[in-house]
């Protein structure tokens, strides 16, 4: 996993510092150069434009495959490279085998064997599992000796090759199938086949073409010199010689053949002459291998290693192989891609790429995914993945990024100021304090810019710039390039390092560093010592190299930069031990440094005074150089001499022929080798003449260049006299002082003649300024400009010169060193004077424990004349924030009531930056004491509000007494209060509820448990009103099953409730009669016009007798509007001439066709409207409108239980209270319909009826009634002009009654059935039922009972009830008799357990 290196510096000039570049580059310099590499950030506003000519811009680029830029990878590349190589020779493909799922690093293996001694000694010493450890396999899973067979199988036979052991001829002691034979390079299936990388093929350098016709040309000669031929009876004897060739062909040699013709014949019969070279024997000639290279022959097992089979390819002897393996390896480089780019066309190219490779849009990868992506890349030898940068790109030639005068393209007027900018890069190493002005040769690369196309993961390996120059890179425009850094100081660590990791690099190529083609992963040079720095340069970013400041890097993307060299006059020095070290190297000078110093020194009067001086002593030391080596030829004997102009010769014409440095003050010549001369350096290596015959060529003479430097240290040493005055002045006696307009005269004559920045000039600048600073400020305090404190006392001075007392005391001893007088000195005396008095009034007041505040601040306003810094105004505003504080907390402590915790925190922050004082500390104490208190209490309050579970009134009470005792306004625990009080009222309320034996109503029930879950305390009663409340709604939804229809639209207190408003027609009708009915009621004093009248009367009933006399009333209102809606109804159909102007159903049409009639309403009803909606008639039933029928009507028996349940639950509400006035309702009806039938009241009212019927209709009723031409009825209803009013009442309420009864089907069926049927000597079916029923003593126990007379015993429940009924006398004080059914008691509980009634389990204060 790669660990990104820390970041350089980063710099963000201001517009002042951004203007001359050089001096800024030099102000970061002792930051910058600590890391190697800095980035610059311009200001916001400099952006020149793009002035490169994108159209003619076309460039080949350089072809970088990624895992060969890396030492280490390309080390592994090549070893793998030599060893496919050896393998090829012999015949065999090289495949690397698998380990434990991956490919086995051969040469990782290969150098910890060698290390540890090599195989013999691994093996003897059985190090092969430590082998597998190092290279990182797991113990304990024989990884060791696959790790040998591997290396004996590839590795041995080469490393016995590099020793030369196959070289070595011996007889052998063993026979061919001896068992010490070993086998040759077999591979396993699952081997990964390696294909070899071709390094050298593919570089820049390319290797001299061999022929491939004369790598096999040559064979076996005779010793004749005649070519070895064989007959075909010779090779059908011996089939296997060649058979691993092939067919084979004899070549013969053109020569030979034209000079000895006659030796074919001879050499045919020479076969048996092939002969191991190793043990000259030549039988075994099926083991008899032929060399593809000489022709020479061995046996496989004279070999070392033996050959266990014939190779299958060609094959090569081990003389053969030595040649071929031993040939130089040719110097790494990049080759050139095969097409040429546009700008465009590369773009495209890069983006794809980038694309493609990480599956998204190029700006979205992120840089760090890039960055990780590209070591992982460089670092494996698995993946190879190549790029193309277009680097070195001449701007000579497409011209610039940045715009320059004269070029194509237009400056637009705005941007004019781009052309002369120092930072534009073709200005940078020209202007006048850089040194390159003085190489007068347009270098590319260091005083031309050079443009940069980049790609993702295009990269510039490790290098440091030519002659460890300054290096700035601009980029335009693109995705960022990212950069590493190692500093100067560091850079010999760098190279030792890389040469220690790759040492096989550096042995074929020893300048490998200068050639830009290695990189190594900068964790590797970071974990070896190397500081190692990083940065992404973006898009208008420079970043600065810095001399001999070795960096690389990488392009993230598609971008465009530009580049150049700079060196600035501190490089001096550096240029110089450069041009020694490439001469070490032996590597070639980009330009003369010598040369451009004698140019710098022939313009010494024009020169720059800093600047001069670094020439001056670089030019000492190269001047010193040279008289030693000048004299040293001439003491080896050579006397010619000339004088030679090398500065009009180009540098390759002048370049020594040994270490290749550009020659300039002098070289050797010798007339044998005209176009060779060598520096002085290496006078002994120009040829084998005498010395005598060489001559020394100089440019000048000694005599002409100390003069030079003459000149040089004169334009130096040009300020020594200003020099020598300032020093005068700065150590002047006081008595000889001179004026601040003399120091003045001198800073400002240094900066005109430009003098160097030395420690001198900054003394006389930090004189003048402390002069002028003394002089500015005494005649301040003089004229009292500088009194600008605040008037509150507490602020600060504003002025940054303010003195202090001690600097006011010192000043006049600063004026006598000066070198210069104050006239102001006499005058600042008194202020002293003043400034002493206000010191002791002020320390008696500081003594003063508790000093008032008015006093601190007159103190204080007194301080506002002194414009001076005095140390006790700190002390002062302190006691008086003090003092402030203190009355502000005593009477914030006066008033608890408004002192909240943000006031007290307040206050303690307030006092927390007051200094610290012994008043101060306790009442902070008090403070911190009150608000942890009631912190703690107002944390325990919300706590003991939002605990869970709740806590109980008891808890809080007591709470709330210790709180009472704080001094302090606390929310939290006045709302605890508050709920304590919720609490306390709640209970109270809940204790009342049911004193007296009274029943809740369920609506202050639900009322009093909603308002308990906002009270967060814990309450007893809670749980059992829930319970209470709960029970009623499952009563209710138990009920609603019971009584409502499916989708039914009415509720089951609509259901339950008398009909307020039965017969009261359509909706608008409603409205109008609503009218005239509330005017009725309104004088009637009744008000129960509606459902919801009904339901609030209910539940502001006092007691169940209030409810059951107001559903009385209901039950009335309903009657009454019933049989008035019935009379109308059956006369406006009896009574209707014209049919059409009649609107009945539920349509509101005119009847038509087969017509329902309702039996309760007498309405008539459209078939068609009221089918599929369980409205079909039946036979022998009553059938009923949808407006009628408004429930399912359970029977009794299930009605009953459902009332016993509520009784259990003892709540009150409204349809509990309808419940009960329903069943006491059908019971009273049954009790008037069995008094009717038992009285002959029913018997005489069916003849009655059967009689009008029979003089109204002679014949018996039709089932289908005619009411006119156009409807009939096609379902008998019972006609309301045959029926007494008490026999119609009767009829009209059972059919009211939401219940299913016997009694009602069996008044159905006598009405319907009066031609059929002796009403009055049947009996009924209730009557037969009870005759077979068994009588029993109620007092006798409990069982089946039939009570001919409900004047017997009674339930207190129901006074009314059925016949037939089961019973449970209360064991308790009232020994009453109740049915089974409504106390919820079962038969068996009945006989097994005593049962006591809810009156004897109350107490007797509640039964009174």
């Amino acid at each position: 996993m790669f660990i990104a290196p820390p970041e350089c510096p980063v710099f963000e000039p201001t517009w002042e510092e951004f203007a001359d570049p050089f001096a800024y580059i030099n102000k970061i310099r002792p930051i910058a150069e600590k890391t190697g590499i800095c980035k610059v950030r311009p200001p916001k506003e400099w952006q020149p434009p793009f002035a490169c000519d994108v159209d003619r811009l076309h460039f080949t680029p350089r072809i970088q495959r990624l895992n060969e830029l890396e030492a280490q990878t390309r080390v592994k590349l090549n070893f793998l490279d030599q060893i496919a190589k050896f393998w090829e020779l012999q015949g065999c493909t090289l495949k690397i085998p698998h380990v434990e799922r991956k490919n086995l690093d051969l040469y990782q293996l290969n150098k910890l064997v060698n290390d540890d001694g090599g195989f013999d000694a691994v093996c003897r010493e059985r190090r092969w599992s430590k082998i597998a450890l190092k290279m990182g396999f797991a113990p304990g899973k024989a990884i060791g000796s696959h790790l040998r067979s591997h290396y004996e199988r590839i590795l041995y036979p080469y490393n016995l090759f590099q020793t030369g052991a196959n070289l070595l001829f011996y007889m052998p002691t063993h026979s061919p199938m001896s068992p010490l034979q070993k086998p040759t390079l077999t591979n396993d299936t699952k081997d990964t086949d390696y294909i070899p990388h071709d390094l050298p093929q593919r570089q820049s350098v390319q290797p001299l073409e061999t022929c491939s016709i004369a790598r096999r040309a040559k064979r076996m000669r005779a010793e004749g010199g005649c070519m070895k031929t064989e007959t075909a009876e010779d090779c059908e004897n011996r089939p296997n010689l060649r058979r691993r060739m092939g067919s084979y062909v004899a070549k013969p040699e053109p020569q030979l053949v034209d000079k000895k013709p006659h030796c074919l014949s001879v050499c045919l019969s020479q076969v048996d002459q092939y002969m191991c070279l190793v043990c000259g024997s030549g039988s075994e000639e099926d083991r008899l291998l032929l060399c593809d290279g000489c022709d020479d022959s061995y046996h496989t097992f004279c070999l070392i290693p033996p050959l266990h089979d014939v190779p299958k390819g060609d094959w090569r002897c081990p003389k053969c192989l030595a040649q071929e393996c031993g040939k130089p390896q040719v110097a790494f480089g990049f080759e050139q891609a095969g097409r040429d780019y546009s700008l465009r066309t590369f773009g495209d190219m890069a983006d794809s790429f980038k694309s493609d490779y990480f599956n998204m849009p190029v700006h979205m990868v992120p840089t760090e995914l890039v960055e990780k992506e590209f070591w992982r890349l460089v670092s494996t030898i698995e993946e190879d993945v190549t790029v193309e940068y277009g680097a070195d790109i001449a701007s000579k030639e497409f011209g610039s990024g940045f715009p320059i005068r004269g070029g194509r393209f237009h400056v637009s007027p705005e941007d004019e100021d781009y052309l002369s900018s120092g930072w534009n890069l073709n200005n940078m190493p020209v202007i006048d304090s850089s040194v390159l002005t003085h190489v007068t040769a347009d270098i590319c690369g260091m005083k031309l810019p050079w443009l940069y196309v980049g790609m993702c993961f295009s990269s510039f390996c490790w290098h440091i710039e030519d002659h460890w120059s300054y290096s700035i890179n601009y980029l335009h425009w693109g995705e960022p390039k990212t950069w590493y850094g190692a500093p100067g100081y560091a850079a010999e660590k760098l190279e030792g390092v890389m040469k220690k990791l790759a040492p096989e690099l550096f042995e074929s190529q020893p300048d490998l560093l200068h050639q830009l083609v290695t990189i190594m992963n900068p964790n590797t040079l970071m974990n070896h010592g190397v500081p190692i720095y990083r940065t992404n340069q973006c898009a208008g970013e420079f970043v600065i190299t810095f001399p001999r400041a070795y960096h690389s890097g990488f392009n993230q993307g598609f971008n465009f930069a530009e580049a150049v060299n700079f060196c600035t006059m501190d490089w001096m020095p550096m240029g110089r031990m450069c041009v020694d070290h490439y001469r070490q190297l032996d590597r070639y000078c980009v330009f003369s440094h010598d040369e451009m110093v004698c140019k710098m020194a022939s313009k010494a009067d024009t020169m720059d005074v800093a600047l001069a001086s670094a020439v001056q002593k670089d030019m000492a030391i190269m001047l010193q150089e040279e008289d030693k080596l000048r004299d040293k030829v001439s003491k080896m004997g050579v006397q010619q001499s000339q004088q030679v102009e090398y500065d009009l010769l180009p540098d390759e014409e002048r370049q020594c022929s040994r270490c290749r440095t550009t020659c300039y003050l002098s070289a050797l010549t010798c007339p044998c080798n005209p176009g060779h001369l060598v520096c002085l350096h290496h006078a002994q290596d120009l040829c084998s003449c005498p010395p005598n015959n060489l001559t020394l060529n100089f440019r000048f003479t000694m005599a002409e260049l100390y003069p030079m430097m003459e000149a040089v240290t004169l334009r130096a040493e040009s300020y020594t006299g200003w020099v020598s005055h300032v020093t005068n002045i700065l150590e002047v006696k006081q008595d000889k002082k001179s004026s601040l307009e003399v120091l003045r005269s001198l800073v400002e004559d240094a900066e005109v003649k430009q003098f160097p920045q030395s420690d001198l000039l900054r003394q006389l600048c930090a004189v003048t300024l402390d002069a002028e600073k003394c002089a500015v400020v005494a005649q301040q305090l003089l004229n009292g400009k500088r009194q600008t404190r605040y008037r509150s006392g507490g602020g600060k001075s504003q002025s940054q010169n303010l003195l202090t007392v001690e600097e006011l005391r010192s000043f006049v001893r600063q004026l006598h060193k000066l070198p210069c007088s104050i006239r102001q000195a006499p005058l600042l005396k008194d202020l002293l004077t003043r400034v002493d008095d206000f010191q002791q009034r002020s320390e008696r007041l500081l003594c003063d424990e508790a000093p008032s505040p008015a006093e601190l601040q007159s103190l204080l306003d007194v301080s506002l004349s002194l414009d001076v810094e005095l140390p006790q105004l700190s002390l002062l505003r302190e006691r008086l924030e003090q003092a402030r504080w203190l009355e502000v907390v005593q009477g914030a402590s006066s008033q608890p009531h408004s002192l909240c915790l943000d006031t007290m925190r307040r206050l303690i922050d307030q006092g927390v930056g007051l200094a610290s004082h012994a008043l101060v500390e306790r009442a902070m104490a008090r403070l911190q004491e009150l608000l942890t208190m009631s912190e703690h209490w107002e944390e325990r309050a919300l706590t003991c509000i939002l605990s869970r579970p709740c806590h109980c009134v008891e808890t809080l009470e007591a709470a709330l007494q210790e709180v009472a005792s704080i001094p302090a306004y606390l929310p939290n625990c006045l709302l605890l209060k508050d709920t304590v009080d919720q609490a306390k009222d709640w209970l109270q309320e809940a204790d009342t509820l049911q004193v007296g034996g009274r029943i809740p109503v369920l609506d202050t029930l639900t009322d009093l448990v909603s308002r308990a879950k906002t009270i967060p305390v814990w309450l007893d009663p809670l749980a059992r009103l829930e319970a209470l409340v709960s029970d009623v709604q499952a009563w209710k939804e138990s009920a609603a099953k019971t009584f409502l229809m499916k989708n039914s639209p009415y509720s089951l207190l609509e259901v339950l409730c008398p009909q307020c408003e039965a017969g009261t027609g359509s909706q608008k009708s409603k409205s109008k009669r609503a009218k005239d009915v509330a005017q009725c009621n309104k004088r009637n004093g009744t008000w129960l016009d509606c459902l919801s009248d009904v339901e609030k009367a209910l539940s502001e009933s006092k007691d169940s007798a209030s409810a059951m006399a107001t559903l009385a009333e209901v039950r009335q209102k309903e009657m009454e509007n019933l049989l008035a809606l019935r009379a109308s109804n059956e006369s406006k159909l009896l009574q209707a001439g014209d049919c059409g102007a009649l609107r009945v159903c539920v349509c509101h049409n005119a009847p038509l066709g087969a017509m329902l009639q309702c039996e309760l309403c007498s309405d008539t009803f459209h078939r068609s409207c009221v089918s599929g909606s369980n409205q079909d008639p039946r036979p022998n039933q009553a059938w009923l409108c949808p407006h009628c029928r408004r429930s399912e009507k359970p029977p009794l028996d299930r009605v009953l239980p459902l009332l016993a349940s509520l009784q259990r639950i003892r709540v009150r509400l409204p349809e509990g209270d309808a419940l009960r006035f329903l069943i006491e309702r059908t019971v009273r009806w049954q009790h008037r319909m069995q008094q009717a039938s038992a009285e002959g009241v029913l018997g005489v009212s069916l003849m009655t009826s059967h009689q009008r019927w029979d003089s109204s209709n002679p014949t018996s009723a039709p089932s289908q009634e005619l009411y006119s031409a156009s409807f009939y009825t096609d379902h008998q209803c019972i006609p309301l002009q045959g029926l007494s009013p008490e026999l119609e009442e009767l009829m009209v309420e059972g059919f009211l009654l939401q219940v299913t009864l016997p009694e009602t089907q069996q008044l159905y069926m006598s009405l319907s059935r009066l031609d059929s049927h002796n009403l009055t000597d049947s009996p009924s079916p209730k009557h037969s039922t009870e005759q077979d029923q068994h009588q029993h003593n109620p007092q006798g126990g409990t069982g089946m009972m039939y009570f001919a007379s409900y004047d017997a015993a009674l339930c207190i429940i129901f006074p009314l009830c059925f016949s037939q009924v089961n019973w449970v006398q209360c064991d308790g004080s009232c020994q009453q008799w109740f049915h089974q059914i409504c106390v919820g008691v079962s038969a068996e509980q009945a006989e097994k357990e005593d049962y006591i009634c809810i009156s004897c389990t109350q107490p007797e204060h509640t039964r009174e």
